[in-house]
């Protein structure tokens, strides 16, 4: 059920953007935009980077491109680039706080960003893909529980220091 939402929205936004505008016919909005780049799938990780590489048609949206990469964890972990995919997901937080709806798309925001470590991790050897993926996993956890101050319950913090001090 929710891979077929999903996969509808997807559809449905790649309409949006690929389909010649008919004449008279609006272009798509900034959140429909957005929502079509920042699903988990592949294909829209590809679309917002061919779009990153070429921001000038998306110039009119006001989106912001700014990115510290992964904040105050290491980019390149042992090794690994994580670059790319923090950037998505960095890409994907500042829009949706410009948007006002934050709140609402969080957590698939950081699906997306471990969809986006994993499948960083596929092209890397098999002999180093687990450590990859058991930093990917870490990656994950501390955006889903710390990825915006505003999101985090505070009583989650509180368990969170109690369970690792």
């Amino acid at each position: 059920m929710v891979l077929r939402r999903t996969l509808a929205t997807v559809l449905t936004a790649a309409a949006l953007l690929l389909a010649p505008a008919a004449a008279g016919a609006a272009a798509p909005t900034k959140a429909q935009v957005l929502l079509s780049w920042t699903q988990t799938t592949a294909t829209s990780t590809q679309a917002w980077n061919a779009a990153r590489l070429d921001r000038g048609p998306w110039e009119s949206y006001g989106f912001d491109w700014t990115t510290d990469y992964c904040s105050s964890s290491p980019d390149n972990p042992l090794g690994f680039d994580f670059t790319l995919s923090c950037w998505h997901h960095d890409f994907g937080y500042r829009n949706y706080k410009d948007l006002g709806t934050f709140d609402a798309n969080k957590a698939r925001l950081d699906d997306m960003f471990y969809a986006d470590l994993k499948r960083e991790c596929a092209t890397y050897s098999v002999s180093v893909q687990a450590a990859c993926y058991s930093l990917a996993w870490i990656y994950y956890q501390a955006v889903s529980i710390f990825g915006s101050l505003e999101a985090v319950n505070p009583s989650d913090v509180d368990r969170t220091r109690a369970l690792v001090g």
